[in-house]
């Protein structure tokens, strides 16, 4: 975001101050201004209006793969990750409410310093945080709540809240077991990983593990953001 310095803030005040003499009853910000007049936007459209929608997540940290103007899954995850983070109704559908959240700019902040990986299980969010600044924010979908058996045993899908460091991991390809395919798992606690997948609804619907992308999978490992040892908080 670019400095405003001092003779262009007191220009703005001045500004402000002319039109409410004149009777003006609010002035648009640059988040509206950006967005003034902007169309809906949802899975398969394209254009410049979807490349803007983009940009702002991107700036914000909601990792989204390329910048290419085309609403596919990826952004679809991104969009489902803001309306996690403010509160609003998850359709992965960029309205007005959601036009007005990604283009102000938030970004997750962390609730831990440091070096780490936060799993929020209320917002289900994955946050990468690095000295203590929200860099990378993901949809993520944990523990669904609902019962299940594994080899014979009678389980309920849960991830823990605790703090847990990454003790094994592959990034080869899948891994197959009784209860499915994990994409690249990086397991933090005994057999529940953070793990790529072809399904990440916006709530929690796995086993235990934390469910992302396989692209978003990728990107952790080549990033830098999983690794061996890294500490991951889970709340």
């Amino acid at each position: 975001m670019t400095a405003i310095d001092r003779r262009t803030l007191l220009a703005s005040v001045a500004g402000t101050s002319a039109l409410a003499v004149l009777g003006a009853t609010a002035l648009a910000g640059p988040a509206d201004a950006a967005t003034a007049g902007r169309p809906t936007l949802r899975m398969g459209y394209k254009g410049n209006w979807v490349r803007s929608a983009q940009q702002f997540m991107s700036d914000s940290g909601y990792w989204l793969g390329a910048v290419d103007g085309s609403f596919g899954p990826l952004m679809q995850q991104a969009v489902w990750a803001v309306q996690k983070n403010r509160g609003l109704p998850r359709d992965g559908v960029v309205g007005p409410a959601t036009w007005d959240a990604i283009a102000m700019r938030y970004r997750v902040w962390p609730r831990y310093s440091g070096d780490h990986i936060e799993v929020d299980k209320a917002r289900q969010l994955l946050i990468v945080a690095r000295g203590g600044r929200g860099l990378v924010t993901l949809n993520t979908s944990t523990g669904s709540g609902r019962a299940f058996t594994y080899y014979g045993r009678r389980m309920v899908a849960n991830t823990p809240s605790g703090t847990f460091s990454i003790y094994r991991k592959n990034t080869i390809g899948w891994e197959y077991g009784a209860l499915g395919g994990l994409y690249k798992p990086f397991y933090f606690n005994g057999g529940i990983a953070v793990h790529g997948a072809p399904s990440i609804p916006p709530y929690p619907d796995s086993h235990g593990c934390c469910r992302v992308s396989t692209s978003a999978q990728d990107y952790l490992i080549s990033s830098g953001a999983l690794q061996m040892s890294e500490r991951v908080y889970v709340y």
